[in-house]
């Protein structure tokens, strides 16, 4: 006799297992399989987000700051460490510790919440029956009365710079390099590749980024990604924009790379090199041809705007669908659809998912840039205050960077909000707030912030839109 839930989740990333916890709590039977491998070849819940991305790169990005300061900013502060020395051993078995900690939990998790964790391959086959493969065991066939694809995605691999896993490397392996290059390579100057390259650059290495297209940061408001720029480069990041690569040799030494830009063909030698140019779905062996799963021109999982399939009783989540590859994303995605499975009133406002890059400085935004605001037609306000007139960014030393906030003209309401600068990931939770309320910058301007922090740097913000800043000269 098979066996039968009433959810099963294909995938244990952060959209997978966020929808198996959710299901379950609201009493359903719930089954959630995942095939991960770390490097050691052991099995572990978390997909890319807790293995591979998010949370390790995180921990080396804390720990290569902290060495920076230490070495650069210390006797601003007045203390004296001496000569400061780097241990990448110790580093990398923190950053592990912590991945296992946070895999393990998982299972944790899923046992507290009754979820059954189930390690080997999924597979949709018509009629939302589920092929699980275990790990070890024989092929069985699962029923289902509602199916969740939550299989995440994977990094993209260029035809001219293919991965060897040694010199030409994806993300994944260059968190888990265990010496600083001399010199490092990294193609793509998005999220991935700017946060990967500065830990490297911190704790040495001499980056050049590689970027086809013009426009730096392009995603991001244009008064954000300009100071972002000027920064980077002050931290050593050689970033060279319209640099089209066209080949990757690895030879003795490293890797020569060629490239393209204005000036013609050039070439850069590197010990490693990343590349980072961006992420695709994961959809591999994830259903049968007659399950009923349609894929768009990308290859991501058709869904409408509630991450229902073409099949009834069908999801799909995460990174295998449209929108951004953002871990929290696919979580939120993950509780609507256990909320609608379960018969809640559920929706998401894709509109005000917030954006981080955790470089140094931090830079995170939500809602509209000014350039698609004025593009949309709408009036609009705006409104800045740069971190050297905080007091709290002042007694941190960093003070580089400001908050932008948009806001229309005719009824004040928070179009967009825009951060670089210390801690601009946390600061952006009260934007993502305001423009989930539909609050106007009055509302921001009559709420009261603590002083001395760094939150009060919203609060200026949003009074200069009106022209009323009090820390800082109004333009």
């Amino acid at each position: 006799m098979s066996k039968s839930y009433d959810v099963v989740v294909i995938g244990a990333g952060p959209a997978g297992y966020i929808a198996a916890i959710r299901a379950a709590q609201q009493g359903k039977t719930v089954a959630c399989i995942d095939e991960w491998k770390n490097k050691d070849g052991k099995n572990a819940f978390g997909g890319t987000c807790l293995n591979a991305g998010c949370i390790p790169s995180k921990a080396l990005l804390e720990s290569s700051e902290l060495y920076h300061r230490a070495g650069s900013e210390f006797k601003k502060h007045g203390i004296r460490t001496g000569e400061v020395e780097m241990d990448i051993a110790a580093m990398q078995k923190r950053r592990a510790s912590i991945v296992r900690q946070l895999t393990g939990g998982i299972a944790g998790l899923f046992k507290a919440n009754n979820v059954e964790g189930l390690v080997g391959h999924g597979r949709l086959l018509k009629g939302k029956k589920v092929e699980f493969t275990p790990v070890d065991g024989d092929v069985e066939i699962i029923d289902a009365e509602h199916v969740i694809l939550a299989s995440g995605s994977t990094p993209i691999e260029l035809p001219v710079a293919r991965f060897d896993g040694e010199s030409i490397i994806d993300s994944w392996d260059t968190l888990e390099l265990e010496a600083v290059p001399e010199t490092l390579g990294v193609v793509g100057a998005g999220v991935i590749g700017l946060e990967l390259g500065s830990v490297w650059a911190r704790l040495g290495a001499k980056v050049t980024i590689l970027e086809a297209m013009d426009d730096f940061l392009f995603m991001a408001d244009r008064d954000v990604a300009k100071v972002a720029a000027a920064d980077f480069k002050k931290q050593g990041l050689d970033i060279k924009l319209g640099a089209m690569v066209s080949k990757a040799t690895v030879g003795k030494n490293g890797v020569t790379v060629e490239y393209k830009d204005k000036d013609g063909e050039q070439s850069i030698d590197v010990d490693k090199l990343v590349v980072a140019v961006g992420r695709r779905p994961v959809t591999d062996n994830l259903f049968a041809d007659d399950a009923g799963i349609q894929l768009d021109e990308r290859g991501f999982i058709v869904v409408d705007e509630e991450c229902r399939t073409r099949v009834k009783g069908v999801y799909a989540i995460g990174d295998c669908v449209r929108g951004p590859m953002l871990a929290h994303k696919g979580s939120e995605e993950g509780v609507m659809v256990a909320d609608l499975i379960c018969g809640e009133i559920a929706e998401m406002n894709y509109d005000v998912i917030p954006s981080v890059l955790y470089t140094n400085p931090e830079i995170a935004w939500t809602g509209k840039t000014e350039a698609q605001v004025k593009e949309s037609g709408i009036a609009y306000k705006t409104g800045q205050f740069p971190f050297m007139a905080s007091g709290r960014a002042k007694a941190m030393e960093q003070t580089s960077g400001f908050v932008k906030i948009i806001s229309a003209e005719e009824d004040d309401e928070i179009l967009g909000v825009h951060i670089v600068g210390p801690m601009a990931g946390e600061l952006i939770a009260e934007a993502v707030l305001a423009l989930e309320f539909s609050a106007s910058t009055e509302d921001i301007q009559r709420t009261i912030h603590a002083h001395p922090s760094l939150a009060e740097a919203v609060h200026e913000a949003a009074l200069a839109v009106d022209g009323k800043a009090l820390n800082f000269p109004n333009r």
